[in-house]
């Protein structure tokens, strides 16, 4: 993104692409190896790229609201809405609260899973940054559901399409990895294949919710990014 005076990151630093913008929303392609926020670590984050961002495009001086109204993973890219208005923040959040919000993610996955389509259920709990798939009924254990359908097969990966019916920590990666299925690049849950950069082959590819002050439903889909050998030629 070039439109600041210079960019927020120096140009071999990871460069995050705004997708949509208005008054009350801003979207942007979250590149792999970024965190979407600080979170008290220190280091440089999507948050402040995109309140740097709206402070300079939208010749806004002074503090800029900004709030995430969900994060990814770092190891992940794709779309991560910021909401620019409380109005906006409080509605959206509302939305997800209520799973009204409808996210579909890509994962290149090892193997491929006995049925080409279906709906994983499991009882996830973490602790030491990571999730365990556990049984109903645990202590912590929390249910997840998402739905999968095959697109097609990428020599020994299969490209997956995957609808996120709940938004527990690492839930796709879990899940994934319990049906025998890991995301490429993801060592933490037993991919064989590994990543020079840490990124994994897990893309969240399309945002559809409803604009918290039109009242219309929107869809926001974010390309695969181009530097990252996971999704070249996909």
């Amino acid at each position: 993104m070039t439109t600041m005076n210079g960019p927020l990151y120096k140009a071999d630093e990871l460069d995050p692409l705004v997708l949509f913008s208005d008054n009350h929303l801003l979207a942007v392609n979250k590149p792999a190896g970024l965190l979407t926020q600080d979170s008290g670590t220190g280091l440089r984050n999507l948050e402040d790229w995109a309140r740097e961002w709206v402070r300079v495009d939208k010749n806004k001086p002074g503090a800029v609201f900004l709030n995430a109204v969900h994060r990814i993973d770092k190891a992940v890219s794709g779309i991560v809405l910021f909401a620019r208005t409380s109005k906006a923040l409080t509605r959206l959040n509302e939305e997800v609260r209520k799973r009204h919000c409808k996210k579909i993610y890509h994962a290149l996955v090892e193997g491929a899973p006995d049925q080409t389509a279906g709906q994983l259920v499991h009882w996830l709990s973490h602790e030491h940054h990571r999730a365990d798939v556990g049984r109903e009924g645990a202590a912590g254990a929390q249910r997840a559901v998402l739905r999968y359908s095959t697109l097609k097969r990428v020599g020994d990966l299969t490209l997956l399409e995957i609808d996120l019916e709940t938004g527990r920590y690492h839930q796709i990666r879990a899940q994934l990895a319990a049906i025998g299925c890991p995301i490429a690049g993801d060592e933490k849950y037993g991919a064989q294949q590994r990543s020079k950069t840490g990124a994994i082959a897990l893309h969240h590819a399309r945002l559809e919710v409803v604009h918290p002050t039109l009242k219309e439903s929107m869809v926001i889909e974010a390309p695969y990014p181009a530097d990252s050998p996971w999704w070249k030629n996909r």
